[in-house]
């Protein structure tokens, strides 16, 4: 099928806002760009810190191991090494270049100044506020929605920005995400100009397979992916795609979630979900020898179909978007091994029917587990929708087709999770 001009062109800017590079988890690091920007817009290293923030970022913040730091954690951490060290031009790697020496620093200011963390009662999921001051002088920053996305910033009263927007219009980020639905990105996958795409899935590529990498040779949180692979090694598991996709992608989180510096290309706004969507797609065309642009096409679409269904859920949520991955997974495991629309619209279902119960419980190593288990059921999807086995509208919340169980995600993970939000974040900072 042949698309219009500016379809292609509104998906194509759709893929570049949504996948980015990212040095660490994306919550912390939101922190530490909020802080380096107020020390920037202060003029000086601030004296006091306050630090507003959504239950959702506390809720990722806590556990995480901030990279570059030494095996710090903790919100204050995180705004330490941005207002010290930080460079707020560079976004998500905002942190990328601190040396030990820095963090020398960093934990000296962090001896002597003042820092406190207000739990922000608001709707907005993803919501950072920082007011510094120092001496006579004050600044103000606040990103709301979006990890980078900068909706005011004050100085010494002055405002210098001030950009306002609602849950309703504002749900993730500037392209209007309505054009997409898995018809469409089916269809697109088949027929897209590869040199639109290269060059952005070919730095996902580069950049995930590190760190996944990195996580299989190294010791990282709870290693579930070497853990993975020495079963295999051992004879407890088979020594099949399925596992080696699942230990892939989980190594990938392993590091990452354990303060392993190196980037990752995110999606949706977090590397967990950059990697879910990416590194089993990859390791299964390697193992099964596709072609470059045929690994290529079935990331388009992984890729896509997470943002798809992520858009519906929300940026940050009770509900694991780590499973809208899978399901992107499952569904471009599908596209790779030839199958039509029909098919690839039911494996998606499949997944979204058997895991949309797993909750977000925060930022940490155990990530790596979860994402382990999207891989698995992401196979199984797939290969059920390949003989022709789906679930059915009406059965629990999988709706009559694809685009109706995505809305019931969305419904789902917004309305129905609200309370177990709650629960989560009062379970983690009472214990």
């Amino acid at each position: 099928m042949l698309f219009d001009q500016e379809t292609v062109t509104k998906v194509v800017k759709i893929l570049h806002e949504e996948i980015v590079p990212a040095q660490g988890c994306t919550e912390p690091i939101a922190i530490a760009l909020v802080a380096a920007k107020a020390r920037e817009v202060l003029g000086e290293i601030p004296e006091h810190v306050k630090m507003f923030v959504s239950g959702n970022i506390i809720k990722n913040v806590k556990s995480v191991v901030v990279p570059n730091s030494g095996g710090m954690v903790g919100m204050e951490t995180a705004a330490a090494m941005g207002i010290v060290a930080g460079d707020c031009k560079k976004d998500l790697m905002v942190i990328s270049d601190i040396t030990d020496e820095d963090m020398v620093a960093v934990r000296k200011y962090l001896d002597k100044s003042s820092f406190e963390m207000i739990h922000e009662k608001t709707p907005i999921k993803l919501y950072v506020r920082i007011e510094v001051s120092a001496g006579e002088k004050s600044a103000l920053v606040e990103v709301q929605y979006l990890h980078t996305n900068l909706t005011k910033v004050v100085k010494n009263g002055q405002v210098l920005l001030d950009r306002g927007f609602s849950p309703e219009s504002f749900n993730t980020t500037q392209e209007d995400r309505s054009v997409l639905s898995v018809s469409l990105i089916y269809d697109l996958a088949k027929t897209i100009d590869l040199g639109l795409i290269r060059p952005l899935f070919e730095q996902v590529i580069s950049l995930n397979c590190i760190i996944a990498d990195e996580g299989l040779q190294n010791t990282y949180g709870v290693n579930i992916g070497s853990s993975i692979v020495k079963n295999i090694d051992q004879g407890i598991y088979g020594d099949d795609l399925r596992n080696r996709c699942a230990s892939y992608a989980a190594a990938g989180s392993d590091a990452r979630m354990s303060g392993c510096p190196l980037p990752v290309m995110t999606t949706s706004g977090s590397g967990n979900q950059g990697m879910t969507a990416s590194l089993p797609v990859i390791k299964f065309a390697i193992l099964k020898g596709y072609s470059r642009d045929e690994l290529i096409r079935a990331l388009f679409l992984s890729h896509l179909c997470t943002v798809h269904i992520k858009t519906q859920v929300g940026r940050l949520s009770a509900y694991c978007g780590a499973m809208c991955a899978a399901a992107g997974v499952s569904g471009a495991i599908t596209f790779l091994i030839g199958k039509d629309m029909a098919t690839v619209a039911h494996a998606i279902v499949n997944t979204l029917g058997n895991i949309s119960g797993i909750i977000c419980d925060g930022a940490k190593p155990s990530c790596a587990m979860k994402i382990a288990t999207g891989i698995y059921a992401a196979f199984d999807s797939a290969t059920l929708a390949a003989y022709h086995k789906d679930l059915h509208g009406g059965e629990g919340i999988v709706g009559n087709d694809v685009e109706a169980t995505i809305r019931n995600i969305g419904e789902l993970a917004s309305a129905g999770m609200e309370q177990t939000d709650e629960v989560i974040l009062k379970i983690m900072t009472t214990e």
